[in-house]
């Protein structure tokens, strides 16, 4: 008979629109569902209404290094089977690499960046504390198991520091397969508040952080393929003011709408005809696979993990990188095509149906209660 579990979740800081934090809710309520009891422990502005699954322990400290220091001074306090981090700290039971490989990040990033900035950045004592935390995670019996999501990032982590490949389990992200799907209804609906005419083709980028997502290159490349009917909208927090500030040939208008926030992701999904990430480093995009499940073709880069689950001219196109703008034009006038778009649609919720939350926290299960047994024998 498997035995309930006590599991202990670590979360540092919190946004309403997060990724992490969407997955980190989705899967403490699968595991309560499976009988098992999940704690939280998060900084100060994780509200509490916001973790129905059990107690929080909340942590002062803001820094990654600092919260890092604060979780291993309390470290006994904590009673539990498996202590689950989110975060690069310095040490846990499991290790979900969600946010990739900083190392592998700094590594892309270096390619799209002037020498100068290259330099200021190297001298950043966040990136140092964060490679700092990352090699510990990664060396000795600091971290019994790794999750990630992509074989991308497992090689990455092998690569770089060498941690065993059999202790890495490749888990799929997954998403709530009954909210995103295509709704005709609901498309008429919002391409009707977001002022969007029927003959447009409507391109959506969504996500923070613009630059590692590669909003420049969105923009860019749209701008390229020339056609005034093309229109982009952007989902997500950054700053409008330096992107709205670029020269777009053959646009006129407002060729791009800066949406903000938003809470309700499913309405911007159903105006749109095209999902565009052109990421220069992505661990696996969330938004991606929801853009999937509504139908959307997904223009994406090599350096997200989503594109190893996707069949290039199948269900969107895979670009070798975030700056080859003839590569993303291209895709772009591809799926222009609405019969193509039309063809695609059922193919893409059909793939996207093998990666639904129940499987992602079954899969994720498995391994927890097969880590408690391994310390307990």
């Amino acid at each position: 008979m498997t035995r309930n579990l006590s599991i202990v979740f670590v979360r540092r800081g919190y946004s309403p629109t997060g990724g992490a934090e969407a997955y980190l809710k989705r899967l403490a309520g699968g595991v309560i569902e499976a009988g098992h009891e999940v704690q939280l422990v998060a900084t100060n502005d994780w509200p509490a209404a916001e973790w129905p699954f059990g107690s929080i322990t909340r942590l002062n400290a803001k820094s990654p290094i600092g919260f890092a220091n604060e979780l291993e001074q309390m470290r006994t306090e904590l009673r539990c089977d498996v202590l689950f981090s989110l975060e690069r700290v310095w040490s846990c039971d499991v290790y979900r690499a969600g946010d990739g490989v900083h190392r592998a990040w700094l590594d892309r990033r270096r390619k799209f960046e002037l020498p100068l900035k290259r330099f200021v950045r190297s001298l950043s004592s966040k990136h140092q504390d964060l490679l700092r935390l990352e090699q510990s995670l990664f060396s000795d019996d600091s971290t019994r198991r790794v999750i990630a999501g992509s074989q991308m990032v497992k090689d990455e982590i092998v690569n770089f520091y060498h941690y065993p490949a059999d202790k890495i389990d490749i888990v799929r992200n997954g998403v709530p397969l009954e909210k995103f799907r295509f709704d005709r209804e609901l498309r008429e609906k919002s391409r009707e508040e977001l002022n969007l005419k029927p003959d447009q083709t409507v391109l959506l980028f969504a996500g923070s952080g613009w630059e590692r997502k590669g909003l420049l290159f969105a923009i860019e490349a749209a701008a390229l393929c020339g056609d005034r009917k093309l229109r982009l909208l952007v989902a997500g927090h950054g700053n409008a003011a330096l992107y709205k500030t670029k020269r777009l040939r053959f646009w006129h208008d407002e060729p791009v709408q800066f949406l903000g926030e938003v809470a309700d992701m499913l309405r911007v999904y159903a105006a749109a005809d095209i999902f565009i990430l052109p990421t220069i480093y992505d661990p696996f995009s969330n938004a991606c696979l929801e853009a999937l499940a509504c139908g959307l073709p997904v223009i994406t880069t090599c350096s997200n993990g989503f594109s190893e689950i996707i069949e290039n001219g199948v269900h969107g196109s895979i670009v070798d990188h975030a700056g080859d703008l003839p590569g993303l034009r291209e895709a772009i006038l591809l799926w222009s095509d609405p019969s193509r778009r039309a063809v695609a649609r059922s193919t893409n919720t059909e793939l996207a149906a093998q990666f639904g939350i129940s499987k992602n926290t079954s899969e994720t299960l498995a391994i927890l209660l097969d880590l408690a047994k391994s310390k307990t024998e």
